[in-house]
């Protein structure tokens, strides 16, 4: 049963650093983008950052890949980004949240002001 234990907690183990070098390779790719000015660039750059994440492809052990895992996660947070690229309508976006929300009692006025709706608009009778 011991065996049983072990090599469920090594399997969720390797699950959990499977997903943080996802998650790692994600933002730095993202990040990357926000380094290259240009298409072009970026390509060289992103081959770059793929063969540095596929070199260490082989390694087993799990207190290694603990190690190199944390490694890569403080050489990308010392090289991030200062002023990364944020999508406009993106939360963080210049144009996110950009009118206002009415004034207070503003969508009272509105319910209770009587506007009448004119189906036949340009059918009048122009006898």
């Amino acid at each position: 049963m011991s065996g049983a234990i072990s090599t469920a907690a090594y399997l969720a183990r390797r699950a959990a650093q499977k997903e943080r070098v996802q998650i790692l390779y994600r933002r730095a790719l993202k990040d990357t983008l926000n380094w290259a000015v240009h298409r072009h660039l970026f390509y060289k750059d992103a081959d770059d950052l793929r063969l540095r994440f596929e070199a260490n492809k082989h390694v087993t052990d799990l207190d290694a890949i603990d190690r190199m895992i944390d490694e890569a996660e403080a050489t990308y947070n010392k090289w991030r980004h200062p002023d990364p690229y944020i999508v406009p309508w993106a939360p963080g976006g210049s144009k996110f949240c950009r009118n206002p929300t009415p004034p207070e009692g503003f969508c009272q006025l509105l319910c209770s002001l009587q506007i009448e709706i004119a189906y036949d608009f340009g059918k009048e009778d122009n006898d």
